[in-house]
């Protein structure tokens, strides 16, 4: 971008509601309440007790469920517990905030959200309770049992033994340092988060994570460390940081929070993820063979009706299957299934994903617990036909800090 064009208002083109689903999730908030507490101690016994370890999960046939039948909504952890195969890693991938792909910028980047370098490594939760602490991969699998340092996570004499004293981070285990970089807080000393904001879910995070010994080296008490990951306000100083500052950890892309955003299971507008060559190593996904294909890819779940959906809530719809190709190759209703998108490519009407030029593959890895997002496929589509750049995020910020130096002159004015 020429120098001249960082003078002038700043203004990609929109290719998505993204801001408007922004807009009606921060609506949402103030208007949703719900038991967090609740929510928080059903997650906390799920981890802990889920009737299944790595190798169970590993080694389960892949049952999927029978065509046409309705999924049953899960909200007990007894009904959880009981929970294999698919179903277990829908259910456990589904507790986690999962940001959305960044396919524009945000209004006021500058001023309402946070950026951080996201560590390269395992999304878990780590869960310490009962003399404790468990660490679960996003599709139910366990990653460790440990003694912590953490609320309640280790059976040593200054540990509390209340059974309402328990904690549930958000975080990455990276492997190169053995450490659990904590990017969110779901629930600390039995209180839970879910109703916070992520800017005082930030401060209480760093207020008491340094009040245990948690951040300390491995002990006879505490297996693992446990770090903050460097936060900052997402001025052009603090993106550029975030950007290009060297960080304790293998970088894996940049991490956006809305700083009044609260803890939402599932997909969410209010983070955001971004990546390019520069941040991470994986910025286009790649094929079973870890190489980079010459189309892009998308995972979509196959539907009763045969339509093949996002996992969106509500999903989008991208294509469809007729009833003999289903048949003849025996695929049922709930199967994740793998697509290249032909020369055809992604249709787009007023901004929104209407259809795509699908040519089956096959199914995905096993391991996988649900179909690609619309933020997902329309990112990859952008990194491979017009990629949102740093210098366009820089860009954005300049332009809001002139409209807000010339909103002051003008006041002074008047």
């Amino acid at each position: 971008m020429a120098p001249h064009d960082l003078r002038r208002p700043f203004k990609r083109p929109a290719i998505s509601d993204q801001q408007r689903r922004r807009e009606l999730s921060l609506q949402r908030q103030s208007q949703n309440r719900r038991d967090a507490q609740q929510q928080a101690r059903c997650l906390a016994d799920t981890v802990l007790s889920l009737q299944n370890d790595a190798a169970e999960l590993e080694t389960e046939p892949d049952i999927e469920p029978e065509g046409g039948e309705a999924r049953e909504v899960i909200n007990d952890v007894r009904q959880a517990a009981k929970l294999r195969g698919p179903e277990a890693r829908r259910w456990f991938a589904k507790q986690l905030m999962l940001p959305e792909w960044m396919i524009d910028v945000p209004h006021r980047l500058n001023t309402d959200w946070y950026v951080f370098a996201r560590p390269s490594g395992k999304r878990c939760f780590v869960v310490s309770s009962n003399g404790t602490t468990v660490s679960r991969l996003r599709n139910g699998t366990m990653l460790h049992r440990f003694p912590s340092a953490l609320p309640n996570g280790s059976r040593c004499g200054n540990s509390s033994r209340s059974g309402q004293s328990y904690c549930i981070l958000d975080c990455i285990f990276h492997e190169p340092d053995q450490t659990y970089y904590v990017i969110d807080l779901v629930c600390w000393g039995g209180m839970s988060m879910y109703e916070c904001t992520a800017e005082f879910r930030f401060f209480w995070l760093n207020s008491k994570l340094v009040e245990t010994e948690a951040c300390n080296g491995p002990s006879t008490y505490h297996k693992y460390r446990f770090s903050m990951v460097p936060v900052f306000n997402c001025d052009e100083d603090g993106l550029k940081t975030a950007y290009a500052g060297s960080m304790p950890y293998v970088k894996d892309g940049l991490l956006f929070y809305n700083k009044l955003a609260h803890y939402q299971s599932g997909n969410t507008p209010l983070a955001l993820i971004w990546k390019d060559d520069n941040c991470s190593q994986y910025v286009c996904d790649t094929d079973g063979k870890g190489q980079v294909p010459d189309q892009q890819q998308v995972v979509l779940e196959l539907l009763a009706d045969g339509r093949l959906a996002t996992s969106d809530e509500p999903p989008l719809i991208l294509g469809c299957l007729n009833e003999d190709f289903i048949q003849k190759t025996r695929l049922q209703a709930g199967n994740l299934l793998r697509f290249a998108i032909g020369e055809g490519g992604l249709i787009l009407v007023d901004g929104k994903l209407e259809k795509a030029d699908l040519h089956y593959l096959g199914k995905p890895n096993r391991g996988r617990a649900f179909a690609d997002s619309y933020s997902k496929v329309m990112f990859q589509h952008t990194v491979r036909h017009s990629p949102l750049k740093i210098e366009h995020l820089l860009a954005s910020i300049s332009s809001s800090n002139e409209e807000e130096n010339r909103t002051s002159d003008t006041d002074m004015v008047d």
